[in-house]
Formats: structure tokens, sequence, C-alpha cells
């Protein structure tokens, strides 16, 4: 049966004469499941009913807390929601092995029962992919090369001599770009002559979203404002930058992420960012001080 296969990770017995191996399911990782597993998994998963344990004890296995779960709770979909953000914070530990280990745990059977082919199927078809790259002929050219993380923005040296450096990194959504527009007029056309890093301004395009976006973070950005809003919470980009972000300052001991409420919200506040003070453009009663006080905390060392 497929649940043997895809519970086990290694199979239940030895495949037959010219069978390939069953894929190893512990290290694969979760991104090979397509989206059609994702949304069958969501159909047995999403439902709340008191018999059988559905997403919320899959978030408890996986170490989400009671207010973590509480945000995912607003999701259309939350058993999806849940999946993309284990990989966004396990990217090693986030395999297809161990999510079948926690639903086989959870008495979760008829899951396994019903997506045990399809699951092992999706991992075939990463594994293949993972060992067929694709051949790029080989281009002579007489012109210098461009190194892969130079020439990245509008002002960059394109042989990476000399770098273009921001004082900060904004992570908005598409949605939020007016109070972005509004953040450059305030901060970089005043006074305070800061450099922003804006993305559909000074990123060029052509090059890999996310090694551009780690890069900028990590090493040409002293900080980063994370502009909050509704619309945030559904966007993954500024997810995976939020995450990234706190991972390079754990506990925000280097005071280097800045939360910026640019919005009334009906959802929750970010749990993850809940730890870090935050400059609230929306309260009446302290906005002729906010701007002063976001240019000085991206001025400080």
């Amino acid at each position: 049966m497929a649940t043997a296969t895809a519970g086990s990770g290694s199979g239940s017995g030895s495949p037959g004469p010219g069978s390939p191996a069953p894929p190893d399911l512990q290290a694969v990782p979760l991104v090979a499941l397509n989206f059609s597993v994702r949304r069958r998994l969501g159909l047995y998963l999403n439902p709340r009913a008191p018999v059988a344990a559905d997403w919320t004890g899959l978030a408890e296995e996986l170490g989400y807390e009671y207010l973590e779960i509480k945000h995912l709770e607003a999701q259309p979909d939350p058993t999806a929601r849940l999946l993309e953000d284990w990989q966004g914070r396990c990217p090693g530990g986030a395999t297809v092995g161990r999510l079948l280990a926690l639903l086989r745990a959870l008495g979760r059977h008829d899951v396994l029962a019903d997506l045990g082919d399809r699951i092992e199927e999706d991992c075939k078809k990463y594994l293949q992919r993972k060992e067929q790259p694709v051949q790029v002929p080989a281009v002579d050219s007489s012109v210098r090369k461009t190194l892969e993380m130079s020439g990245i923005t509008t002002r960059d040296d394109p042989y990476g001599n000399t770098p273009e450096l921001f004082d900060a990194f904004i992570c908005y959504c598409q949605k939020d770009i007016h109070f972005v527009q509004e953040m450059i007029r305030e901060l970089e056309q005043t006074e305070f002559k800061l450099k922003l890093c804006v993305f559909d301004r000074d990123v060029l395009p052509g090059s890999c979203v996310w090694s551009i976006t780690s890069e900028l973070i990590e090493r040409r950005c002293r900080k980063m404002v994370v502009v909050i809003s509704d619309d945030y919470l559904d966007s993954n980009e500024c997810d995976f930058q939020t995450k990234f972000a706190l991972s390079l300052s754990p506990g925000a001991r280097q005071k280097r992420l800045i939360p910026v409420k640019c919005k009334s919200m009906k959802n929750e506040f970010p749990s993850i960012l809940r730890f870090i003070t935050v400059c609230d453009y929306t309260n009446p009663c302290t906005k002729k001080w906010f701007w002063i006080r976001l240019a000085k905390s991206l001025l400080l060392p």
C-alpha cells in the first residue's frame, strides 16, 4: 500500500526487479509537495472536528504557540499557511517524512491512505528534477564577467568594486506603496537625508528575488523597516524578509528591525514582532512625532 511507503519513508519491502527504490521521505523537503496535495490536506485538516485531530493539533506538534495558532486561524486555508510558515522557519527540518510521521502520531491514517500515492509521486518528481539540472551552454565573451551579487541596484558598480549601500531596507507589500512613497519624501527629501532601499525603485530586474533580498538585508542595509498592515500578513515576500532579518538579530539586540504600523488592522499584529517596540502611524496623538522617531531610529549606528 502507498500508506506504508509514504509513512515509513523507506518502503515496507524491497522493490521488485527493475523497480526504482522508493524515495527517502525524511530527506525530501516539504517544498516537493505540489498544490493539489496541499489542497487535499486542507480538505482533511481545516475542518474543526471533535473526534479527529485537525490542523491546530499539527501546529502544536510543530511547536507553534497559542497566539501564533490564533493568527493562522484567520487565514482562509490555515493548513496551507501553516505548511508555508513551517518551511520558512525550519528549511532543513521541514521534510515530507516529518509531516507524515506527525500525521500518523495524530491518528490521521485516513490522510495517509488517501494521499500516500500522490505524496510519493510528488517526491519522485522533485528528486528527478534535482538530478537533472538544466544545462546552459557557456558563451564566450571578451566583456568582463559581472559577479552574481554585483550590479543588482540602479547605482551599483556592475563589477562589484563599490556596491551601493543603504541606511534601511523597506519591507512592504504592493498595496502599501503609497505609504512607502510618503516615507521616501519624509526621510530622503528632508533634513534627515536617509538613503532607503525600496525594491521597486532601486533593484534591477533579472536576478533571483530571494538571493538579492538576502544580500541587501544582510550586507547592504544597516537597518530594516517593516511596513505592517493586513496586506503585509498575506505577503510571502514580506514574511521571508522579516524572518531573515530577525535571524540576523535574534531578540532585536542590535535594533536592526523597526516595525511600522501604517494602517488600522482587522487582524492581530504579527506575533513574531510583538516583542519589538513599534512606530505607530495610525495613532493621531503621536503622529506629529512619528517621522522624527523613525528617522532617529534609522540614524543610530
